[in-house]
């Protein structure tokens, strides 16, 4: 199965379903779920290519633009990771994204040996991280995100949008870097923590002190 993608003339693709007529031989069925499945993995790689542009050429509508689409911002976040760092060049066909997000850390050079072998070996995605976690002396894989959600009323995250722009991060990375100095400067005793915190329960722009 080479890297393009079609679809069975007979097969009907809907938005919310896929219309497949009585009778289609079994070849033809097999064929269109190859294509599906190369799809659904190629439409990583689409979105995360297509927020990268948004965000180099379009960036004051770029933000908008996703809201839009209605789907999960973390998500595409990691899609735009691993586009953004993972050049055309690298990728290969036969990988899944999944594979290349794994090395997408990596310095290119790193990044080209490691899937040319998962590639030459036939790697399942785990095998070829315990393959670079092995690597590097068995240190341990860095703890799984945790997902917090903050109920806000609407002016004070515009708020918070508003400050993010003006320091050049996305809202979760701003939120991040600010909770972060707060919980740094409450484990070293210091007073920056009790002013963070305090801007947070207000709704005042926060600010980062160098840490």
């Amino acid at each position: 199965m080479n890297g393009s993608v079609s679809m069975d003339s007979s097969v009907l693709t809907r938005r919310v379903g896929l219309g497949i007529p009585a009778g289609l031989p079994f070849e033809e069925w097999h064929r269109v779920g190859q294509n599906l499945f190369l799809i659904a993995d190629s439409s990583a790689w689409w979105l995360g290519d297509w927020l990268v542009y948004g965000e180099k050429s379009y960036p004051e509508r770029y933000r908008r633009a996703i809201d839009e689409s209605r789907l999960d911002y973390q998500t595409l976040r990691n899609y735009a990771w691993v586009a953004r760092n993972v050049a055309l060049s690298r990728r290969r066909d036969k990988l899944s994204f999944q594979h290349h997000a794994e090395v997408a850390s990596l310095h290119p050079r790193d990044q080209e040996l490691w899937l040319q072998r998962a590639e030459r070996l036939g790697w399942s995605r785990n095998k070829l991280r315990k393959a670079i976690r092995e690597s590097r002396g068995g240190v341990p894989e860095p703890a799984a995100p945790v997902r917090i959600v903050l109920n806000l009323p609407a002016d004070r995250e515009s708020l918070w949008r508003e400050a993010a722009e003006c320091s050049g991060a996305s809202l979760q990375d701003w939120i991040q870097q600010v909770l972060d100095g707060a919980a740094r400067s409450t484990v070293t005793g210091e007073e920056e923590a009790d002013a963070v915190i305090a801007a947070v329960g207000d709704g005042r722009v926060l600010t980062m002190a160098d840490g």
